[in-house]
């Protein structure tokens, strides 16, 4: 006999799922491409595909990076200087506010701990409405790369006061929730994980023609970077890498792909290394099954979205020990995990397997199968859960008297 309880939970979720409606802030959704923004586009073409609507409310540029996915609403916003690329939301002015009113959402996604989300945040109070944080970047990490680490201490008292107001936060990682757990800033915190597109990242794309096109010779060790070209992704790592390979004469090429504020000066520091710029689609997976190695030097990942998708290209991984390739990468089984304070420990690794390509086939082969644990369906799914969870917990006190 079908337990009660049971039948009124179950009914409950449905019924939850039915009136489901997502309002999601963002900083920057489609201005730049990159793995926050790759993944909250995912994340909204999934919830439509599970007919709940979404709308989005997120700075604009009259020439975005990519087609968005999903129902946007344009939210005024100024540069981030330094950083103009990107840019950063005033809020939520009385416009914004009454279309928001209008969607009329059952709960609300916050992406970043700026104006719109503090403004969403006020919202989500005076309407009683459960708040999701999902936690993409270690703003923290950013500031001692543009010599402002004395403000860490307000900023982190800032992220505090912010991700305590919501509901529950979500974060890519174990590490990164305990990290957080820690530092106290909810006491609900959830892993969303990140996926992969196995079908387009795998070995297959190898094409040692296109390869030798960039004028890459056949018995150079090809060490790929991927990534945007600013200064918190650890770039000053890859000149002293590719000065000591050079030192021992290793034979060798970097691949840089990516483009960003930091490509001139790389360039002039790296005049042998090949700049393809930004890629993508095929191109992208292309280059990266291309590669010998892969090398990912930042400390401020919350994820490692281009570890990930180099694992499911089965390339060996190194990786500088930070939140993020932690979670991903088996140290010494699908790459290796090293200090970014010790290029010197970079060096050897890359040494190392730049002569042993039957090293790099096992390392790159575990990685592939690794990658396979990263499907993004139920990692999606899970988010839809959580939404679904949050609400559920507002409307609680109604539903447990009529299961009583």
């Amino acid at each position: 006999m079908l337990d009660i309880r049971t039948a009124v939970r179950d009914c409950r979720a449905e019924s939850s799922r039915a009136q489901l409606r997502v309002a999601l802030f963002t900083g920057n959704y489609n201005c730049v491409r990159d793995g926050v923004n790759n993944t909250l586009n995912r994340l909204v073409g999934y919830l439509a595909s599970q007919d709940i609507p979404v709308r989005i409310y997120s700075p604009t540029v009259a020439e975005p990076a990519f087609p968005p996915v999903g129902d946007l609403v344009s939210v005024p916003s100024v540069p981030i200087p330094r950083r103009r690329e990107y840019r950063i939301g005033v809020g939520l002015p009385r416009e914004q506010r009454m279309d928001l009113q209008a969607f009329a959402p059952t709960v609300l996604h916050v992406s970043a701990p700026d104006p719109i989300g503090f403004a969403a945040l006020d919202f989500a109070k005076r309407h009683r409405l459960p708040v999701v944080a999902s936690y993409h970047t270690r703003f923290e990490t950013y500031l001692r790369y543009y010599g402002l680490g004395f403000l860490e201490p307000a900023l982190m008292r800032h992220l505090r006061s912010f991700y305590r107001r919501c509901d529950q936060v979500l974060v890519p990682t174990e590490f990164l929730r305990s990290a957080l757990h820690d530092l106290r800033f909810n006491d609900d915190i959830r892993i969303w994980s990140r996926g992969i597109d196995r079908s387009r990242f795998n070995p297959d794309r190898r094409d040692l023609g296109w390869r030798q096109s960039l004028g890459i010779a056949p018995d150079e060790c090809t060490i790929a970077f991927v990534g945007r070209l600013v200064l918190e992704k650890g770039l000053d790592l890859l000149p002293a890498v590719a000065a000591g390979l050079s030192a021992r004469e290793v034979k060798h090429r970097l691949l840089i792909v990516g483009d960003g504020p930091e490509r001139a000066r790389l360039q002039q520091q790296l005049p042998t290394a090949v700049f393809t710029g930004h890629l993508e689609g095929e191109a992208l997976a292309r280059a990266y099954a291309s590669a010998d190695v892969f090398l990912n030097p930042s400390v401020t990942e919350t994820f490692g979205n281009v570890t990930l998708e180099a694992m499911a290209s089965a390339i060996p991984v190194i990786c500088a020990r930070a939140t993020g390739s932690q979670t991903l990468v088996a140290d010494g089984v699908c790459g290796y995990l090293l200090e970014a304070t010790q290029p010197a420990a970079f060096v050897d690794t890359l040494a190392r397997l730049a002569g042993d390509i039957a090293v790099r086939s096992r390392l790159g082969a575990a990685g592939r199968a690794l990658s396979a644990k990263h499907d993004w369906t139920p990692i999606l799914a899970g988010v839809l859960a959580n939404y679904l969870g949050a609400v559920s917990r507002r409307q609680r006190p109604h539903a447990d008297a009529f299961a009583a």
